[in-house]
Order: C-alpha cells, then structure tokens, then sequence
C-alpha cells in the first residue's frame, strides 16, 4: 500500500503474473495492513506508543508484500501458473500441428480450396502459441530498476503481435481465394475426404478451446482467453468450410468452395481487427470494465472519517488494476491518523475489488483538493 499526507505520495509494487500472481502477497499485506488498522481502533490514535504501533504496522504492511515480492516468497504460485501456461500453449502446438498438416494435405488430395485455407488458419494458431510461449517467460521475470512494474504488458505486446499474425494469415486466405474465385482453371469438385477431415478438426478444435479457456480463466491469462476465442473462431470457420463441402457437392457446384473460402478469411480478419482493438485498452492505460469506477466509490463510502474522493484513476497492468485517488480528511489529523485512513481505504477498496496490483491513497484536509485534471470524481462517473 502506499499512501501520501499533502503532497508527496509513496508506492509499493509487487510481482505481477498472468492475472493472479499477486493474490498470495496482497492477502499477507492485507492481513498486515488490517493489524495497524485493528491497533488504532477506530483511526483515534494518540501521539506516543500507541501512535507508532500503528505506523509500524503500516510500514511492516507496505514492506511486507513488496519484501515477499523480490525475496520470491509467492514464486511457488508464479511457477505454478508459469508452468500451466507453458503447458497449455504446448498441448495448443501439438493440436493446431496436427490439425494444420492434415487439413492442408486433404485439401490437396481432396482439391478442397476451403480446407487448405483452414489448414493455414490452424497453422497460424501454431505460431501464436510459439509466441505464447515465449511471452509467459518474459513475463515470469522480476521487477527490476528499469521496469519497476514488472513485465506483465508484455502480455498486451504479445496480444497485438498475435492480432497481427492473424491478420496476415487471414489477408493471405482473402487475396488466394478471390484468385481461386476468378481463375479460369477447371474447377474439380472436393472429395468426399475433406468432409471427414472437417468433422474431425471441428472436435478437436472444440476440446481445445475448452481446454485454452478454462486454463486462462484459472491463471488470469488474457493470452490463453484469446487464444481460446480465436479457436471458436476456428470451429465456426470449419463449420462454414463443411458446409459449404455439403453444398458443392450436393448441388455439383464446386464454385461454392473458393466462396466458402473467401467468407473464412473475413472471419479471421474480423477476429484479428478485434483482438487488435482490445489491446490498445492495457496500452493506453485504460479499463476494459468502467464499472470499477463506481465499485471504488463504494469501498470508500465504507469508511468512516474521509470523503470526496477525487482524481481516481486506475489502469490495468497484467489484468490488475492499479488504482490512485485522493481523498479528504480532518486537517487536525495526526500524521500515524492519516496513514491509518489511508490503509482503511486500501483495505476496503481491496475488499471489493480482488483483481488489484496496487493502490496510492493521498490523503487531504477538507476542502483543499487542487482543480483536476486526470481522474475522475462522482460527479464525473
């Protein structure tokens, strides 16, 4: 916690990793940080002994999770998730692998245009999870001097890099299939295979994205979540791909294959312009879900003794928020008295809040807020 009396402000950062890694290091700051609170009482502390058992305890409160974040005391949890990312990026290698080669060699035997196109669509999900991959060990590093942060936006680096691989794939498929659509070759109709291997690309692809989703959901990886999206993509592209195979055979219309291709590229292009859009949010030190806002005022309201939160800001950092705000207080207040209003506030605002990184409480005498102009107050909410 860091928290700040007039002007200056402290703040304490801790390790952050796929969307939870921080939970076991901010519990124990918690636990620390209600203690101080628990020995003020109600924020009524005398100058004296008692005064700086509360300031003790918020300095234990704040040394403690960043202490336990470079000593490595939750690196246990972060190898754990590290090693469940790892893992889910190599069962999506073997699948899409596997997927890939057979997709494109039917679709050659067969003269399926449609399932070739699918088969390179699987093989650029390949090369997102080598990308994956790659992203979870950089973001397993310790914060350091140049990135004090950590290297959690890693993941939105690698998220747009992915975006844009799908993207080229997909314009590829676009720009082949209006050749194939145009060409003046004599058109062969698909061979019944290419039906098989639609069928069998589509189960596979569903077991996978269950697979990429509930290990993203479980880790915080919005790398995994995407991942996962992008395969149920893939099966309403296969899906559109069997159909059309239905359809150029069953009306002896083999046209409608080079069509069905030309519709699965729009698709993929669409997911990539999406995925694009989604990750300028962590970038541009955004939120994907304004409501936090509003989730923030309510924490404070439940503490007795400030008012008129201001300038609240907040960003996302790994998919963790990391929250700054003002608020006001008696003037009179003892420096240890503030400092314990400021942890109740922290408290409160974690309470309500879990998915947190960190968060910086200035505290100010009543009425003497400077005009803002970053955040926003209640009235702006």
């Amino acid at each position: 916690m860091g928290d700040s009396v007039g002007g200056g402000f402290a703040v304490s950062s801790g390790l952050p990793y796929l969307r939870g890694v921080m939970a076991e290091n901010s519990e124990k700051s918690n636990r620390c940080a209600a203690g101080g609170v628990q020995a003020g009482g109600s924020g009524e502390v005398a100058p004296g002994d008692a005064g700086l058992g509360v300031e003790e305890s918020g300095r234990r409160a704040e040394s403690g999770g960043m202490q336990d974040s470079m000593n490595g005391t939750g690196d246990a949890g972060t190898e754990k998730r590290q090693r469940q990312v790892l893992r889910a990026s190599g069962v999506s290698i073997a699948g899409n692998a596997v997927l890939s080669v057979a997709k494109i060699v039917v679709g050659f035997i067969s003269g399926s245009f449609a399932v070739v196109s699918d088969g390179i669509d699987s093989a650029s999900d390949v090369a997102i999870s080598i990308v994956m991959i790659v992203t979870a060990k950089i973001m397993g590093r310790k914060p350091n001097k140049k990135y004090v942060y950590g290297y959690a936006k890693a993941e939105s680096i690698a998220t747009k890099l992915l975006s844009m691989l799908i993207f080229f794939a997909g314009a590829e498929m676009l720009i082949s299939a209006v050749q194939h659509l145009f060409s003046k070759e004599t058109r062969v109709m698909p061979q019944a295979i290419a039906i098989y291997v639609t069928v069998f690309s589509i189960v596979c692809k569903l077991l996978l994205a269950r697979y990429q989703t509930v290990v993203g959901k479980r880790t915080g990886s919005s790398m995994l979540v995407a991942n996962g999206v992008n395969m149920r993509n893939d099966v309403l592209i296969s899906l559109s791909v069997l159909a059309g195979l239905f359809f150029s055979i069953g009306l002896n219309l083999p046209v409608l294959d080079s069509v069905t291709a030309l519709i699965v590229s729009c698709f993929i292009i669409r997911s990539a312009i999406k995925i694009f859009m989604d990750s300028n949010v962590e970038l541009m030190d955004g939120v994907k879900d304004e409501s936090v806002y509003q989730k923030i005022f309510d924490a404070i309201n439940g503490v007795e003794g400030v008012g008129n939160p201001h300038r609240v800001r907040s960003r996302s950092i790994g998919g963790k928020y990391m929250i700054t705000l003002d608020v006001e207080a008696d003037g009179n207040l003892t420096l240890n008295q503030a400092h314990a209003l400021a942890t109740q506030v922290e408290q409160s605002i974690r309470e309500t809040i879990p998915e947190v990184y960190d968060i910086v409480v200035h505290v100010e005498p009543f009425g003497t807020h400077p005009e803002e102009v970053f955040g926003i107050n209640k009235k702006a909410k």
